[in-house]
């Protein structure tokens, strides 16, 4: 797994042993990225469930200004660590070592807010709906916040518009897919 394009173009990064995370492939953060870019530049990102940090590091090597990154393995927040420390785009990171729920806590109570929310939850335990029923009231998420989950192609999406979310993209890979959600505006 490598940094695709942008200052840390190139560089290898570390992912956690085992199988208990599911780095996303460079083909597919390939594609994640290129529909992206256009809101990159000096964005604030939030990465949960970041795992190796390869989805954050990639938006900071394209022009993000920030990103937060929330992980709860101890093994994980190490990777995060070092392929942060190896792409020298550490200045521009913090890493919540914590889990997700808690962090969204913590950084309501910090009043921030993201342009951009990715997560990549584990697969069928609707940890995805948890993070969004949250969002749905938080000012984290702003109507100008774009959130990508990425989910195995059997989730579940059919409840977003109950919580003020619109699906305004999705894309399908062969085993997963990402979908593109905002909060509906005013006279939508």
């Amino acid at each position: 797994m490598r940094v695709i394009a942008g200052s840390a173009r190139r560089l290898q990064l570390v992912t956690v042993p085992g199988l208990d995370t599911r780095p996303t492939s460079d083909k597919i953060k390939e594609t994640l990225f290129n529909i992206l870019q256009p809101e990159l530049g000096g964005c604030e990102f939030l990465d949960l469930f970041a795992g190796s940090g390869a989805i954050g590091i990639e938006a900071l090597s394209r022009g993000a200004r920030h990103s937060t990154f929330v992980e709860n393995s101890r093994r994980a927040q190490e990777c995060i660590r070092r392929n942060l420390a190896h792409t020298r785009l550490e200045s521009g990171a913090v890493l919540l070592p914590m889990d997700v729920l808690g962090a969204l806590t913590r950084l309501e109570r910090e009043k921030k807010s993201y342009d951009i929310i990715f997560m990549d939850p584990p697969y069928g335990q609707e940890w995805e709906k948890q993070v969004l029923m949250r969002l749905s009231s938080s000012s984290l998420a702003t109507e100008d916040t774009t959130i990508i989950v990425e989910a195995n192609l059997e989730t579940d999406f059919s409840y977003v518009e109950e919580l003020g979310f619109e699906m305004f993209r999705f894309k399908e890979y062969k085993t997963n897919q990402h979908v593109f959600l905002r909060r509906y505006t005013e006279g939508e």
